[in-house]
């Protein structure tokens, strides 16, 4: 079997399309759409149903990805590092959120890439869960980490850690609102308050709301800057409460920057998950980055 074909085959089983697949392989639609066909004449089988919003696989195609994927990946990693036995080092290609991946895991991993024979080297990329989960499916990611589960059996996923969101805003929001007037009021005590969000959608905050007050917010105005670290500054500097994760704001509390309006006897979570392609676990770089970062999580609060 022409390994070209299952290249092909996998790229778009990944990517859920043709015209994805062919961006990403540097082929024309129709070129992909031939082999596609030239693989399944070989098999007797379709591989693929055609559906108005690209493809679904059939059994028979998901076997065979799930069979190929992990072999396919190691031929590409074996001519991504060389053949020169004085060429040991390999590269993990690492993606997650920006603040999750420069606070937590790139310190983590940093201690994987001296030269201890066994070291490898790390390239870093940001994104949110569905852009990183799509490069993670594509290729361009070995590791990835996400606050989204995937689902199929395409990825595996395997949970990291707990986030604790709390509440926060500048000492003089914290004077005006008051605890007493949280008790009483609730989340109308609250009405008043601007809010410093990452999304238009208020993610942090309608899921906290939701899971202490029960209700959507209100909120009589919002400042929007995509990066949970603008938007502790922008907290602290007055513009209003926040949400934020309970690591990356601890050191501000502390220096009296932003206070903590509310703590609830449960503070919501977000669980944080590592996924890789199926089977590239076998990778050693890829493994021991994997098994680094949970034990490294064990001990993160």
């Amino acid at each position: 079997m022409d390994l070209a074909l299952l290249r092909t085959f996998v790229t778009v089983h990944r990517a859920g399309s043709f015209t994805r697949a062919a961006g990403l392989l540097g082929l024309s639609q129709p070129a992909v759409t031939s082999q596609i066909r030239t693989l399944e004449r070989q098999l007797g089988r379709p591989l693929f149903l055609r559906q108005a919003r690209g493809v679904t696989p059939t059994t028979i195609g998901d076997e065979l990805a799930h069979k190929a994927a992990p072999h396919l990946d190691a031929l590409v990693e074996i001519a991504e590092t060389g053949l020169d036995e004085d060429s040991h080092v390999r590269t993990l290609h690492l993606a997650g959120p920006p603040e999750f991946t420069a606070e937590r895991a790139l310190p983590a991993l940093t201690e994987l890439t001296g030269e201890d024979g066994q070291g490898f080297a790390l390239r870093a990329s940001f994104g949110n869960a569905e852009e990183t989960l799509e490069g993670l499916a594509a290729g361009h990611h070995d590791l990835a980490i996400t606050t989204a589960r995937p689902r199929g059996a395409l990825l595996t996923a395997t949970p990291l850690c707990d986030e604790e969101h709390v509440l926060v805003a500048a000492p003089r929001w914290a004077a005006e609102v008051g605890p007493g007037k949280l008790r009483r009021k609730g989340a109308r005590a609250l009405e008043d308050v601007p809010v410093v969000e990452v999304h238009e959608s208020l993610p942090l905050v309608a899921r906290y709301w939701a899971s202490v007050f029960d209700c959507r917010p209100a909120s009589s105005g919002m400042v929007v800057v995509p990066d949970l670290r603008a938007v502790l500054a922008c907290a602290a500097a007055g513009a209003g409460l926040a949400v934020l994760p309970a690591y990356l704001c601890s050191d501000a509390i502390a220096r009296g920057e932003v206070v903590t309006l509310l703590d609830p006897a449960v503070p919501p979570l977000r669980t944080y998950f590592l996924v890789v392609r199926t089977g590239t676990l076998a990778m050693p770089h890829i493994a021991r980055a994997h098994e680094w970062l949970l034990r490294a999580a064990a001990d993160w609060s």
